[in-house]
């Protein structure tokens, strides 16, 4: 089974993209890292794992480049995890993707890999927001994210794809462990323990809807 990760810098994580330069550095260091590790370390022969993330994109570069990662790869899972960005850059630097055109370009991803790969299973990853040093300053404006994140949820359920809830793992995680810098110093990027979670919690998802 063929799956391939598709996203920013959450899932991307500094992985290097050369097929030649060993899979542990192919994965990068984030969650994806993590659900090759459980997936291959139950089933060594039955996963293949593609890092598709690329730093600081928004739904709008991936659809640039969804034929180049997505669709040549012919994966039998596609999982998006996409949103902050749209968000983020509006905060920044005037130039996020307003919420009406991440929907269009969301369901692009979807109707187009569903055009091209119609036996695909889809996987839509919530974003999240967490209190951070990027953050907090701003924090009513990052909230923006959670609206942003049930839209991903409305789709999901429109088009009878696998939502993977995310927000509520980790705020479960930063109540237990006494803040939410135990899961991103930032706000936005998950710390080793964190991508931890949210791997298992992918993992979760996908054996009891996709395996």
């Amino acid at each position: 089974m063929k799956i391939v990760f598709f996203g920013d810098s959450i899932t991307d994580a500094n992985h290097i993209r050369d097929k030649e330069c060993g899979l542990h550095v192919a994965y990068g260091g984030g969650y994806v890292n993590h659900v090759a590790a459980i997936l291959t370390d139950e089933s060594p022969r039955d996963y293949e794992i593609v890092n598709r993330g690329v730093s600081a994109n928004r739904t709008t570069e991936l659809l640039v480049r969804i034929n180049e990662d997505v669709w040549k790869e012919k994966p039998d899972v596609l999982s998006v995890l996409i949103g902050v960005n749209d968000v983020l850059f509006e905060i920044m630097r005037q130039d996020g993707v307003d919420i009406d055109w991440f929907e269009t370009n969301y369901r692009l991803i979807i109707e187009g890999t569903r055009k091209r790969l119609p036996d695909a299973k889809i996987m839509l990853c919530e974003p999240f927001i967490l209190k951070g040093f990027a953050t907090v300053e701003r924090w009513d404006e990052w909230l923006e994210v959670k609206t942003y994140a049930k839209v991903v949820e409305r789709l999901a359920k429109e088009y009878g794809l696998t939502f993977v809830p995310l927000q509520k793992t980790l705020d479960e995680a930063s109540k237990r462990y006494g803040g939410d810098e135990y899961c991103s110093a930032d706000g936005v990027h998950p710390t080793v323990a964190a991508a931890k979670r949210i791997a298992e919690h992918w993992v979760k998802i996908f054996k009891e809807k996709i395996k």
